[in-house]
């Protein structure tokens, strides 16, 4: 504040101000920032109204058969084929707790401190954070592995063959003619073109720093805007509509302890078709089942209530319930061990 003399400070003090133990205008607080969340970028939200229920599927098989066949005369062709199973899904809850000391919280209330000292929106904020990193979590162990996939690809040092290729960080690497075959791949197998690469960090760094690439784009910058190659960038060169760089981290050590890690695995990588929102007529790789637990369009729910009479505690509360669900191997491709 301006001034600090006696006299300045009383003046202060006359006009209402109130001294606060904290700062309130900053703190240390390491929250994720909000692109770096991995999970609803890959594959869609499907909010659901009962936490577990059926699904169709469509033979594909029927579908993309040719079944016009020449009408006889005076007569009729057999009626065609349109397979249908039934799938399932199974939305388990998972919940989060966080207390709040309200003789603690005193301090705070009567010093007027806005913002980032008031102990009930930093831990409501507290426990958003940990449900969505949770999610993350969950999509790296069923989606973001090689076990997860029918159809997967293994990077090696030298000698490519089968279902192999030449790391990425491999100057004999062909990024460009490499995803061409395997969008083709996809197009073919599963009759949507792939429209989203999710790559871990080392694996995007490695086609970012790669000569192939670099090589489109070096002449496109300038002195003022040197010309560099971002997620937009390599989307464009590789025709994909996303490219997600899967930055978000979690810690992996136990109480008192710290172990930062990727949560997804650094050197993958997963090319893949899937919808923008749940669609009836479109498929899609997989999908995010939510179960709308209080009915308001939220697959996060967040409660506050009291605590046990005489312990002057509060308790803020996270529920969430979902199931990932891999819901076409045939919409992608797992790339492991890219560097």
């Amino acid at each position: 504040m301006k001034g600090t003399s006696i006299s300045n400070i009383q003046v202060q003090i006359a006009k209402g101000w109130r001294p606060n133990n904290y700062l309130t205008n900053m703190s240390m607080a390491f929250f994720q920032e909000e692109g770096d969340f991995v999970a609803p970028s890959i594959f869609p939200i499907c909010p659901v109204a009962l936490s577990s229920s059926y699904y169709y599927t469509f033979s594909k098989a029927d579908l993309a058969r040719d079944n016009v066949q020449r009408k006889p005369a005076f007569g009729k062709v057999q009626p065609a084929l349109m397979g249908q199973t039934d799938n399932t899904y199974k939305c388990e809850v998972d919940q989060v707790i966080v207390g709040i000391d309200q003789i603690d919280a005193l301090n705070y209330q009567r010093s007027n401190a806005p913002g980032v000292a008031d102990p009930r929106r930093a831990k409501v904020r507290f426990v958003t954070e940990q449900l969505k990193l949770h999610l993350d979590l969950i999509f790296a162990q069923n989606f973001f592995k090689p076990t997860a996939w029918q159809n997967v690809w293994t990077g090696v040092a030298a000698n490519p063959s089968g279902k192999q290729f030449l790391k990425f960080n491999d100057a004999n690497f062909d990024p460009v003619n490499f995803f061409d075959a395997r969008i083709k791949e996809i197009k073919q197998n599963g009759r949507r073109k792939p429209n989203r690469l999710a790559l871990g960090v080392d694996a995007f760094n490695a086609l970012k720093n790669h000569p192939d690439i670099v090589e489109r784009v070096k002449y496109t910058g300038s002195t003022a805007n040197p010309a560099i190659v971002t997620p937009q960038a390599l989307a464009a060169i590789l025709q994909i509509e996303q490219v997600k760089v899967l930055e978000s981290t979690y810690n992996a050590g136990g109480i008192g302890q710290e172990d930062m890690q990727f949560v997804c695995a650094t050197d993958g990588a997963l090319l893949c078709y899937a919808t923008d929102n749940p669609s009836i007529d479109e498929p899609s790789a997989g999908y995010i089942f939510t179960w709308d637990m209080l009915g308001n369009g939220q697959y996060i729910a967040i409660d506050q209530y009291e605590g046990e009479k005489g312990t002057h505690a509060e308790f803020i509360e996270g529920l969430m319930a979902t199931d990932m669900k891999k819901t076409c191997d045939d919409l992608a491709i797992y790339f492991d061990q890219c560097v």
